[in-house]
Parts: structure tokens; sequence; C-alpha cells
């Protein structure tokens, strides 16, 4: 069984900087692209970002520059670095294993003053 456990979200200020973790287990971790999406309030999924398994990576623009995607396949964990954080930031953070069948629960990050 696919499982996917997200971690490190919170409430920070502008500016700030959160780090976001995802647990993984069930799969060869290494074998799938990785990706992180978010949803806020009232509004529709948003992709933010993919780390395939070679270690590529791709960022929305709307994070491009302060978004920092990472793997570390030998701790089957996925992480997500987040700094200058605005408040337009703010969502429940998925992270989504290769072909988007399988979610984590998410994190919610609240970016408010």
């Amino acid at each position: 069984e696919v499982r996917l456990v997200e971690s490190g979200g919170g409430l920070v200020q502008p500016g700030g900087s959160l780090r976001l973790s995802c647990g993984s287990s069930g799969f060869t971790f290494s074998n799938y692209s990785m990706s992180w999406v978010r949803q806020a309030p009232g509004k529709g999924l948003e992709w933010v970002s993919i780390v395939i398994n070679s270690g590529r990576t791709t960022y929305a623009d709307s994070v491009k520059g302060r978004f920092t995607i990472s793997r570390d396949n030998a701790k089957n964990t996925l992480y997500l670095q987040m700094n200058s954080l605005k408040v337009e930031d703010s969502a429940v953070y998925y992270c989504v294993k290769g072909g988007y069948a399988d979610w984590g629960q998410g994190t919610q990050v609240t970016v408010s003053s």
C-alpha cells in the first residue's frame, strides 16, 4: 500500500520560510517522479513543482526562484523548501506520487501577519 505523509506546515509571516517533508512507503521511491500540488481555500488544485527520478526539477512560475524541491532517495522522503513566502502561498500542500494517482493527506501552510 502506497503511503505518503506530509509534515512541516504551519503559520508563518510574509517573507518567512518553511520546509515541508513527505515521507513515503509502499513503493520504490527512487523509481518515481514526485510532485507537490497545493489547494488554496475556495480554489482549485495548483501544481507547484516536480522532481523526476533523475533529479531534474521544474516549478510553477508562481513559485520559481522561491521554492526548491528535493528528494532523498535513501530516506524515501520528498522536500519542499519554501522561502520568501507570500500570503497567496497559503494553501494545503499535497505530496503526489508519479502519475497523480496517489496523494498524501496534505499539510496546511498559512502565511499571515
